[in-house]
């Protein structure tokens, strides 16, 4: 009976999800409708796509387990990080430019965006080809963290969880595109809002509950820390190293371009305001429950070599789930399920579009451009490729000690931001930005990030304290976001781009004059004379003014006596 429980909650996810895919495909006939759902995709959905997109079984099982276990309940702040720096400073400093503009460019992905924007085929090939082997790791590292708890509720081995993992995202994203991916985000991220919040208060219950769970965790003591009660103070044990994985983490995906590009889907304003806070409180509650969580897993595991837990990070969430009931396991593996197959959806989307629009045609269709069917067809090809691969890294990994889920998408999340972040945001507000300050961002993001995997690989110690934070890949893809954040400036004042009337052609587009209706905006009474729509805001409470003193005869009014009442 229970395995029939569990299986009846897969069974009924996976059906919906298919059938969310068979529904949309009369929208992914073309690239328009297959990468960006003709941008026409509501406030919900894209806040559900961004929220969904940025938390996964990383999230849940990778790093709450590590930094829960590293830093106590201060790993929560890793979670706040998330929601207000990642999801409500990235809405309102990147949602509305990022629209604008890649609208007037016409660009569909990020690379296609650092060509137009920087006129530069050069730089969209780079972008493309860092994109798809960067994006590898980190799905790898979905299918690892999923398949973990999959194991642990059904006991079914590694291989056959990452085998239908990816047969089953494959065939969704691939019958029904962006917006069959976005709908079925909306229906994950419901589940996993009910879901954290089960789940937190099941676990807690096993150690009698909030207080009691505290007070047992404020006892625990490991070696190297003096501090009393490590694990429930305020910023935990190593204030330095919370630091570094909230900037990877939260300013992180604003480089990222499967998390960027669901701002170039937006469909209206109204899209963006409502965006901004559901994403915000879907990342408070998903992000910061699922780093709340890791931080009692100290309760569940022992300590090993080195601080370490016995059986490895990864193990540490799904040994705190393991004697729940039947229907909460349920929960929980739909909840996973559902934050790594949404996440895994945008990631192969995402690559396979850079892949097709981005390399194959302008370096194998020199001299005619691709039809768009045949683009939409070599994208659905590459997803079936891309998912296949990181099937294949997926299982290999499982089977190396070298690297756990942490560090794999820290790996991929440093050399994407590193990359990427600073061009892309300092090119939607900055005119003179050159395109060597993209180069220059591409090498550091991806030359720090390397060094970092290459020293973790070959388990080079450091006797300097400095190169030794550095080397984890955490603090690595910091760095790198941090070095392009304050060099891209420097670099324009320095060697200012050239072409001038070019970029102001392209930033024309936020001079753009639009109407609004009442709505938005009260005029006064006497502008109701003037034609809706003809005149920006300021022109119309102008024209209210003037109307206002002539009488709308456009002669001044004499003054007139009142009449007195006998």
């Amino acid at each position: 009976m229970d395995m029939f429980i569990k299986i009846l909650f897969l069974v009924v996810f996976f059906a919906v999800m298919i059938g969310v895919g068979i529904y949309c495909r009369k929208q992914a006939t073309n690239v328009n409708g297959f990468v960006l759902g003709n941008r026409s995709v509501g406030p919900w959905l894209t806040a559900f796509a961004f929220g969904t997109s940025y938390f996964s079984a990383v999230i849940f099982v990778g790093y709450a387990g590590q930094f829960g276990w590293r830093f106590g309940l201060a790993s929560t702040w890793i979670g706040l990080g998330n929601a207000f720096i990642g999801s409500l400073l990235a809405w309102n400093i990147l949602g509305r430019r990022t629209r604008v503009m890649t609208q007037h460019l016409d660009s569909a992905t990020m690379p296609d965006f650092f060509a137009k924007r920087f006129d530069s085929k050069a730089l969209k090939i780079a972008a493309s080809i860092i994109i798809f082997i960067f994006l590898i790791p980190y799905t790898a590292s979905l299918y690892n963290g999923l398949s973990r708890l999959f194991e642990m509720a059904f006991g079914i081995p590694y291989i056959y969880c990452v085998i239908a993992m990816a047969v089953l995202t494959g065939i969704y994203v691939v019958l029904g595109g962006y917006m069959a991916t976005a709908i079925n985000d909306f229906i994950q991220g419901i589940i996993m809002l009910a879901g954290i919040i089960a789940v937190i208060v099941a676990v807690l219950q096993q150690n009698g509950g909030l207080t009691e769970s505290i007070n047992l965790l404020s006892k625990k003591t490991a070696d190297g820390i003096t501090m009393d009660g490590p694990f429930t103070s305020f910023f935990g044990p190593d204030i330095f190293a919370l630091i570094g994985v909230v900037i990877l983490t939260s300013l992180g995906t604003w480089g990222l371009p499967q998390m960027v590009q669901k701002f170039y889907a937006i469909k209206s304003e109204k899209s963006i305001s409502t965006g901004t806070i559901v994403s915000t409180v879907f990342a408070i509650i998903v992000a910061g429950g699922c780093y709340f969580l890791g931080g009692f897993g100290r309760l569940f595991g022992e300590q090993g070599e080195g601080g370490k837990p016995v059986g490895g990070y990864d193990n540490i969430i799904p040994t705190m789930l393991e004697n729940l009931s039947p229907i909460l396991i349920g929960i929980v593996v739909v909840l996973v399920l559902s934050a790594s197959m949404s996440t895994l959806s945008s990631l192969v989307l995402t690559s396979s579009s850079v892949l097709t629009i981005d390399f194959i045609d302008p370096v194998f269709c020199k001299k005619k451009a691709m039809e768009d069917k045949k683009k939409v067809l070599w994208m659905r090809i590459f997803i079936v490729f891309f998912i296949a691969v990181s099937a294949v890294i997926a299982i290999v990994q499982a089977s190396s000690p070298v690297l756990f889920i942490s560090q794999m998408m820290g790996v991929s999340w440093g050399a994407l931001a590193g990359a990427f972040l600073a061009p892309f945001m300092y090119g939607l507000y900055m005119k003179k930005v050159p395109k060597i300050a993209v180069w220059i961002n591409f090498f550091i993001g991806i030359g720090i990030s390397l060094a970092s995997f290459i020293c973790n690989l070959t388990g080079v110690k450091f006797d300097n304290a400095v190169l030794e934070y550095f080397k984890s890949p955490i603090n690595a893809g910091m760095l790198a976001m941090l070095l392009g954040i304050v060099l891209t400036p420097i670099i324009t004042l320095i060697h200012p781009a050239k072409d001038k009337d070019r970029i102001d052609g392209i930033f024309s587009c936020y001079n753009k004059k639009v109407t609004v209706s009442s709505k938005k905006s009260i005029a006064e009474d006497a502008s109701e004379e003037l034609t809706p729509g003809e005149l920006t805001i300021p022109e119309r409470a102008s024209a209210a003014k003037a109307a206002a003193k002539t009488g709308g005869s456009g002669k001044k009014n004499s003054p007139k006596k009142s009449k007195k009442r006998k």
